[in-house]
């Protein structure tokens, strides 16, 4: 059948599919070994695969309230509070969602409106850009200056106008891997004082942050915690992206409005697996050691490509390691990945795709929440070229 021309005009007409999705199907089609996608290759914790499922055969397989399961949502609070010191009450200020994405659209949803500036900072999560796009927007970029990947507070400065509604900051980030510092939160924190200007964080990797550093959670702050809204992922924590469980956290004040997206987009999340979550989350050590995890991860990956003629500066934080192939190639990245994963059997993802418009590096982010004999096998193919 014919469509009706009219019914076609896009939304987000310079939008494809999510590199993501792309560059894994590359690899399952190329059969080579996916460093892509940002999801472990290694099992999820045995105790928590129990506990969902004696809770789906105890019989909690219907809907979850809206917000949440309360039991899930006090555990939430508790661990913010012995995280960061901050108190937020778990009837009117948290919101258990479908994973963190979710979380992010719905913020934006409920407070953007048409023609209202966002200030991003490139390179950006994927997410970010047709968000904003498609709640009338305008995406105002702010590029992180490599190779440290930090943030120009005098251009966010300039940046700012009568029409910022809302900056989005992400820390850990991904995908360079650099983390903020309490300076930055500080500037951030002069920058949005006195005005009506929104704080979206996404502290996913929240607890992925390496050389013993400390997250700088935007809930230390409580300048910025009275403006902001806190997504985090569950999915990232323990290990299981394919749970689509996370959260937001805000003032109640915007929290009302927050559901009132979420409520229309998936109405609750998965009910088994918060009744596990409440459960375990009482118990900190299965999210206090990610950090030190992840970090040998990262050293295991970047002491393997050593003889390689890649360049790097290791990660901050995040499972995510970016790579410099100057040296190797003049290619631009979408073009050197491919052939990357078609001719040697490596998949990474072009940063270039974490940009508004057409931008090369010459960098390809590689994820190491991968088995030890994973990344040595990547490892070994990376350092012949």
């Amino acid at each position: 059948m014919r469509p009706y021309p009219d019914l076609i005009s896009s939304k987000l007409p310079n939008t494809g599919t999510s590199i993501f999705a792309v560059m894994s199907q590359l690899a399952v089609e190329h059969g080579a070994v996916n460093l892509s996608q940002g999801f472990p290759d290694f099992e999820v914790s045995p105790i928590l695969i129990e506990l969902v499922a004696q809770n789906m055969r105890d019989g909690h397989n219907q809907y979850a309230p809206m917000p949440g399961l309360p039991r899930l949502r006090e555990a939430i609070a508790a661990k913010t509070e012995r995280l960061y010191g901050a108190q937020y009450d778990p009837d009117t200020e948290i919101t258990v969602t479908a994973g963190a994405t979710q979380a992010l659209f719905a913020a934006i949803s409920a407070f953007v409106r048409e023609d209202d500036e966002v200030i991003v900072f490139e390179p950006a999560y994927d997410s970010y850009i047709p968000a904003i796009k498609l709640n009338g927007g305008v995406t105002i970029s702010s590029k992180l200056k490599p190779p440290h990947y930090r943030i120009d507070w005098d251009e966010v400065r300039r940046l700012v106008t009568s029409r910022t509604k809302m900056i989005i900051i992400n820390s850990p980030h991904n995908p360079t891997g650099s983390i903020l510092e309490k300076e930055d939160m500080m500037q951030l924190e002069k920058i949005v004082q006195n005005n009506g200007i929104m704080v979206l964080s996404d502290e996913v990797y929240e607890h992925i942050i390496f050389e013993g550093k400390k997250h700088e959670s935007v809930c230390l702050y409580p300048g910025l915690a009275e403006r902001s809204l806190v997504t985090c992922s569950f999915g990232k924590t323990f290990h299981a992206t394919g749970w689509k469980t996370g959260y937001c956290v805000a003032p109640a004040n915007l929290m009302k409005e927050f559901r009132k997206t979420h409520q229309f987009m998936v109405f609750c999340s998965n009910t088994p697996v918060q009744y596990a979550l409440a459960e375990y989350l009482q118990t900190p050590d299965h999210y206090e050691g990610l950090g030190p995890f992840y970090q040998a991860k990262r050293d295991y990956f970047l002491n393997a490509l050593k003889g390689s003629r890649f360049t790097f500066t290791p990660a901050g934080g995040t499972y995510f390691q970016q790579l410099n192939y100057k040296a190797i190639s003049d290619e631009d990245e979408m073009t050197f990945a491919e052939r990357l994963i078609k001719e040697h059997k490596v998949a990474g993802v072009p940063t270039s795709s974490f940009y508004n418009k057409p931008h090369n590096n010459h960098m390809l982010r590689f994820c190491f929440a991968k088995s030890e004999e994973t990344l040595q096998k990547a490892a070994d193919i990376l350092c012949k070229l």
